[in-house]
């Protein structure tokens, strides 16, 4: 497989940008910079794992209160949370965050097959409600979709 890249040859299909760069922008030269809330250690480092990999810079928070008194907040321009979590919950965590007037588009997580907070976090705005396991090709969508609408 041949994996140089000259700045004509292919772009990343999933964000629309020159391959050799892999970076993803918003605006004049930020990089994307997505939160992923999630009390599952191992589910965290997998996902900067995938997120760092195609260019994307990611922070991991091990609650909901953690990310809402992070200094990320505000720089977040998509947000990946599960749904249940010990204290606040995600659906709990997008509702504060409307309360709160922020646009971040929300993509949720879970493990649990459950309807009512499917239909719920949607409702609400989330982009997109994936269930664990997923795979990387759907949770990489689903930020590009996102991404698109910040």
């Amino acid at each position: 497989m041949n994996t140089a890249h000259t700045p004509s040859d292919s772009t990343n299909p999933q964000f629309g940008m020159p391959a050799e760069s892999n970076t993803p922008q918003l605006g004049f030269s930020k990089v994307a910079l997505i939160s992923i809330v999630d009390d599952d250690d191992s589910v965290r480092e997998a996902l900067k794992s995938l997120i760092d990999s195609v260019g994307l810079h990611a922070e991991v928070f091990a609650s909901a209160e953690e990310f809402l008194h992070s200094q990320s907040l505000p720089r977040t321009d998509c947000l990946i949370a599960d749904v249940r979590m010990p204290g606040m919950d995600g659906l709990e965590l997008q509702e504060r965050l409307k309360a709160s007037n922020s646009s971040i588009p929300i993509i949720f997580i879970s493990a649990h097959d459950d309807g009512d907070a499917r239909a719920r976090g949607l409702r609400a705005g989330a982009v997109d409600f994936l269930q664990k396991p997923f795979s990387e090709d759907s949770l990489l969508r689903a930020i590009s979709i996102s991404l698109n609408k910040a």
